[in-house]
């Protein structure tokens, strides 16, 4: 089974996906669109899902820190609606909160700089996102 990770901002989209096996993630690329240009990403993700044969999407869903959903979870969720209308596809969603931080700490730690961490941080979490939830499934 292969899956799908995304990790959704206003203008940029993280990918990842999984191996065949659904065992282990893998960075694709960071996505640039028009901020909140919903439309351009679904078209974009629905030409990946089709060339790389995906079964189901995890999507990195944004809480507050006291768990609470806030204004940037309600446009992960209307994406979510849009997915799945659009592709007939399952979109689960996973609790995405500090992967950004995660990611910027390793990369810092790793001694990268702020150029290429700007430029790797939206694809690295989508990897953390898809590996979280694989690793739950267990």
């Amino acid at each position: 089974m292969r899956y799908m990770g995304l990790d959704l901002g206003n203008r940029t989209v993280g990918v990842a996906f999984s191996d065949p096996l659904g065992i282990v993630a893998t960075g694709y690329e960071t996505y640039r669109f028009n901020e909140k240009d919903l439309q351009k990403v679904l078209e974009y993700v629905k030409m990946l899902v089709v060339e790389r044969k995906v079964d189901k999407i995890v999507l990195g869903l944004p809480k507050n820190m006291d768990g609470t959903l806030g204004f940037q979870s309600e446009y992960v969720m209307s994406f979510k609606k849009m997915l799945e209308d659009e592709l007939s596809i399952e979109v689960i969603l996973v609790d995405e909160r500090l992967t950004t931080t995660q990611v910027t700490r390793v990369m810092i730690d790793a001694d990268l700089s702020r150029k290429k961490r700007k430029a790797q941080v939206d694809k690295l979490a989508a990897v953390v996102i898809l590996q979280s939830y694989l690793d739950s499934k267990k």
